[in-house]
């Protein structure tokens, strides 16, 4: 019989300090994991190339610093009201805005508008007007609910009419439908 050439090794015969160490080690690894634990699992797959995610909930558009399509001389343009939520049904929230130019006298006429994000940049566009100025509205009562745009106009009945004192008040509502805002004008309508 030959002998080994090496020497017999220590650690091939178990002792008890070996079950010791390697207890330890293992009682090491559990309470490591206990500690550092995977994120929460959820039901829902992530993106690959053949799926879509669903878009983001944005933050409404804000008013501030829109150009809106009023002409307001050497004054600025001043948005009066704002109501936001959903008006198209797409998931994302609009806002409209009530601006009227910041006239130092008088009462200059108000231009309802609807803005929304842009695709491309995010930044707050005006993709309707609901009252343009040269109607020479005034909005009172402002507010949005499920979907559509409530608002009270007041105005003149003929161009005789002086601006400070309007004489016809009509409650009016749009909601979207068709591509498009549908203005509807309830029986309450009339001349005050």
């Amino acid at each position: 019989m030959q002998q080994s050439a090496v020497p017999e090794l220590a650690h091939t015969h178990t002792r008890p300090i070996h079950w010791v160490a390697t207890a330890t080690a293992v009682a090491g690894v559990v309470a490591l994991s206990s500690v550092l634990q995977p994120n929460p699992a959820t039901a829902a797959q992530a993106a690959g190339p053949e799926t879509k995610k669903a878009p983001a909930v944005t933050a409404p558009p804000d008013p501030t610093g829109v150009a809106f399509p009023i002409e307001c001389g050497p004054v600025k343009a001043l948005v009066i009201k704002k109501a936001t939520g959903d008006l198209d049904g797409d998931g994302r929230p609009e806002t409209a805005a009530v601006v009227h130019c910041d006239a130092p006298m008088g009462t200059p006429p108000d231009g309802v508008y609807v803005l929304t994000r842009s695709a491309d940049t995010g930044r707050p566009r005006v993709v309707a007007t609901l009252v343009a100025p040269k109607e020479r509205r005034s909005v009172t009562d402002f507010a949005l609910r499920d979907g559509t745009v409530l608002a009270t106009l007041l105005g003149y009945s003929t161009a005789d009419v002086p601006s400070c004192c309007p004489d016809t008040k009509d409650s009016v509502k749009w909601r979207w439908k068709n591509g498009a805002f549908a203005r509807s004008a309830p029986a309450d309508s009339h001349t005050v």
